[in-house]
């Protein structure tokens, strides 16, 4: 048996104390193929989100996805976010919450990271090597002479 994440359950209990305290809960998502937000207040892959309760309606957040109905620019739209793009929650006015690292596939991302780029394979000129004897190439300074 897998252990569930925890994700959820925090998510659940932060909202529950911002309810508690008078403060607003905002929501951080990484916006893939499986949220459903309105796309238009989606910056560089992120939108954050009011999940309180008076600007949201039937808020439900379960251990797979966070739903409800909210207004934007007063049109209401509804609203889907898979656990796995919530990138963190935090009261908007004290900035206190969690963050939360995004799952991806490991293997795929370290070999996204170290692949060559454009087709081209590595060399040691790239690698700043003389090639002769292995070792760094020496670096031009930095520094300018100023008259």
């Amino acid at each position: 048996m897998s252990e569930q994440s925890a994700k959820p359950y925090l998510v659940r209990a932060i909202c529950e104390w911002c309810a508690d305290n008078g403060l607003t809960p905002y929501l951080a998502v990484r916006v893939n193929a499986q949220t459903r937000v309105p796309t238009a207040y989606v910056k560089n892959g992120e939108i954050v989100l009011n999940v309180s309760a008076s600007a949201t309606r039937r808020l439900t957040i379960d251990n797979e996805w966070i739903q409800f109905s909210a207004r934007f620019n007063g049109a209401s739209q509804e609203v889907a976010v898979p656990m796995s793009a919530v990138a963190g929650i935090f009261a908007k006015e004290t900035g206190y919450g969690f963050a939360f690292a995004l799952a991806g596939d490991p293997v795929a991302s370290l070999a996204a990271a170290t692949a060559p780029r454009d087709g081209e394979a590595l060399d040691d000129s790239k690698l700043g090597r003389n090639g002769d004897d292995g070792k760094p190439k020496a670096r031009p300074s930095h520094l300018q002479v100023i008259k």
